[in-house]
Order: structure tokens, then C-alpha cells, then sequence
């Protein structure tokens, strides 16, 4: 199958291919990020999937693909520093703020570093018509955000405090995503990238999660955790593995792109699922990204 996948990228067969893991990637990506918001602690959530991420990945690295040379070592070892940032930022975001307020920043600042540095290093192009695309789904994406922010009832100090960390955590998806792009790129065979990556950049995460956990004065029960984690382990592979395939199949500005309608099914998860507002408003902002995204995909 890796070869099958290596001998499509740059084809018209893998960029659809791509879409699909994109899309399939933004849904998964907004069921993760509810995961980690959901009534657990942020920290504790993070640390029991990346916990389930290093049993699941184990046997799939160490026994199945082939280790890592030298070239893709050293790129894994900047990738665990970079996810790690990442990880750390979304978990002081989430705790500062809601859901739908932090995850809409953290999404609509992203593609539009991403598309930029993606033309530095790999020389993408954006047609105008993509260019409007993303500047609708960003826009809509803020928007919602700002709309979201409207109806927040927490202290403006703890706020300010979660907007900046979610305005962080979107610059390190912007980074993470070429970083990635670049990597999986650099690997023979994109599965040993992806199952020595889910495997090495998980094991900081739970030993935070830990040393919370024994702090903690009344600490949840371990059970309803550990499923938790086992559900967004799962869900991780076919996020960030998802994104990752489609960068090394097509234009990494276009997965990043699609892959940003997370915001919409977030907001969808945050109505259904975690009990927050959705009104007329912000199904029509939610409309609007998917009207962006659908853009970009069209305009090339």
C-alpha cells in the first residue's frame, strides 16, 4: 500500500485522495479536541490518550515498519519538541477558556501561516481565488470566535490569558503542519513515519498528567479516563495521521485548509454533545467556512 500511495502523490487520483483525508481528518480532529475539553481535567485527558498512543503505536513500530534512519530520527526528535509546545499551549488554553471560544482561534490563525510558509518551502500556489477561500474560511473562523468570545462569562484576566495561549497554539499548528508535511515527505514509506511519530511524541504528556493526577485533591476515577484516552487514541491517528498523508499526497496549504473545517464540526460537537449555544449566527459563519473551504479546493 506505501508504495501504491508514494507512486499517486502529485497525481490527480492522490490530490482527491488527499481531500478525502483531509475532510475525514477535520472531522476526527474537532471529536479530538472535545475529547480533551470534555469534563476531565485538560492535562489528565492529553496524558491517558498519549498514554494509549504509545501501547497502540508500540507494536506497529518496534515489530511491523522498518526503524527510522538517521535523517528521519533526527526529524522525529524536532517533531516531539514541537508537538510537546503544542500539546502544552492547548491544555493551558483549554483551561482558561471554552471550547468554542479557544478552538476557533486556535483553527482560524493557522492555514494562513501555513499557506505561507507551505510557499517558502515547498513553492506552492494560491490562485486569487484560493487567496479569497482562505481569507473566507479565516474570517468566518475569527468570527466565530469573536462571536463565541461575546457570551463568555469568565473573568476577563483568565480570558485574556486563554485567547493568547489559543493565538500560540494556532502559530504551532502552523508550524507543526509543515514540519510534518516535511518529514513525512523525507520517510520511504510514510507508515514508518506515521507509526514511529505517534509513538515517540507521546510519552511526555503522561507523565505530566501523573504528577497533575497525584496532586490533585479529589482525582477522578481512572476508568472513565482510561476510556477516554483508549476513544482519542484512536481518534488521533485519524486526525493528525490523516493530515499528514494528505500533505505527502498534495499541496500542504490545501490539506491545511480543509482540514480547518474542524471549526465547523466543533462547533456542531460543542452544540449536540457539550451542551454550548449555537444560534443563526454562527450557523451562518459556520456556513461560511465551509463556503471558503469548498472555494479553495475549486479555485485551483
Amino acid at each position: 500500500m506505501s508504495d501504491w500511495l508514494v507512486s499517486i502523490a502529485g497525481t490527480p487520483e492522490g490530490a482527491r485522495l488527499a481531500t478525502i483525508l483531509a475532510l475525514v481528518s477535520a472531522i476526527a480532529h474537532a471529536a479530538f479536541g472535545a475529547l480533551q475539553k470534555g469534563r476531565h481535567d485538560p492535562w489528565l485527558s492529553r496524558g491517558a490518550i498519549d498514554a494509549w498512543l504509545c501501547v497502540l503505536s508500540a507494536p506497529i513500530a518496534l515489530f511491523i515498519v522498518p526503524w527510522p534512519n538517521t535523517q528521519i530520527a533526527l526529524i522525529l526528535v524536532g517533531a516531539i519538541a514541537i508537538h510537546f509546545a503544542y500539546k502544552v499551549t492547548m491544555a493551558l488554553a483549554y483551561e482558561k477558556a471554552a471550547y468554542t471560544v479557544v478552538y476557533p482561534v486556535v483553527r482560524g490563525t493557522g492555514p494562513l501561516v501555513t499557506i505561507l510558509a507551505a510557499s517558502v518551502i515547498f513553492h506552492e500556489k494560491f490562485t486569487v481565488i484560493q487567496w479569497c477561500g482562505v481569507l473566507c474560511l479565516s474570517g468566518g473562523i475569527l468570527l466565530l470566535a469573536l462571536r463565541n468570545l461575546s457570551e463568555e462569562k469568565l473573568a476577563l484576566a483568565a480570558l485574556k490569558l486563554g485567547l493568547f495561549w489559543a493565538f500560540l497554539g494556532g502559530m504551532l499548528v502552523a508550524l507543526y503542519t509543515v514540519y510534518d508535511a516535511y518529514g513525512i515527505r523525507q520517510a520511504a514509506d510514510p507508515f514508518t513515519f506515521l507509526a514511529w511519530f505517534f509513538f515517540v511524541t507521546a510519552f511526555d504528556m503522561p507523565i505530566l498528567a501523573w504528577l497533575r493526577y497525584r496532586r490533585m485533591a479529589v482525582p477522578p476515577a481512572l476508568g472513565a479516563l482510561a476510556w477516554r484516552g483508549f476513544f482519542g487514541a484512536l481518534i488521533a491517528w485519524v486526525s493528525f495521521g490523516g493530515v499528514m498523508m494528505a500533505t505527502r499526497l498534495d499541496k500542504v496549504g490545501e490539506a491545511a485548509v480543509l482540514r480547518e473545517t474542524s471549526t465547523v464540526f466543533a462547533a456542531l460537537i460543542g452544540w449536540f454533545i457539550l451542551g454550548e449555544k449555537v444560534g443563526i449566527r454562527r450557523l451562518l459563519l459556520m456556513a461560511l467556512v465551509a463556503l471558503g473551504a469548498v472555494t479553495v479546493e475549486l479555485g485551483g
